[in-house]
């Protein structure tokens, strides 16, 4: 515990001594420049806060300007686009290629052509039950009043 407080008082002393040594060693020259640094400072301050303020506004609109444009997936933040096509779309070229532009990965065009036809052929599978279960149902209800009488 002595250790402690020696260390607090000398810490003490040593703060106390630097701030009388720098006040009693300033100059005129020293004092002159000291006020015309916190001068400018306090000039100054209100016109950096607000050209702070423009620059953050301008940058909130732009981000809300990109929030309402619609939601970003996280391929589309790391400089990809969707690889994913609906069915309507038979596109198998690549159009990067055409627009002079290169995703984040070249390799694996045959892989996602694939993926893309795995996909397109699971979307048809479950469009085409769904189509024939209302086509059941309909038949259903048709014999239902046909059956009544």
């Amino acid at each position: 515990m002595d250790g402690i407080v020696n260390v607090v008082t000398i810490l003490g002393d040593r703060v106390t001594n630097n701030i009388k040594g720098t006040f009693a060693s300033m100059t005129a020259e020293k004092w002159i420049r000291l006020v015309i640094i916190v001068g400018a400072y306090a000039l100054l301050r209100p016109y950096i806060i607000k050209l702070g303020g423009k620059a953050q506004m301008k940058q909130h609109e732009e981000e809300s300007a990109e929030a309402m444009r619609g939601t970003i997936s996280p391929n589309e933040l790391r400089g990809q686009k969707a690889m994913v096509r609906l069915p309507g779309e038979d596109s198998d070229s690549e159009d990067d290629e055409a627009n002079g532009e290169s995703s984040a990965a070249d390799w694996g065009k045959k892989a996602r052509k694939r993926q893309r036809m795995v996909i397109k052929k699971l979307i048809e599978a479950e469009e085409d039950r769904l189509r024939e279960s209302k086509e059941e149902e309909e038949d259903k209800d048709i014999e239902e009043f046909l059956l009544k009488d």
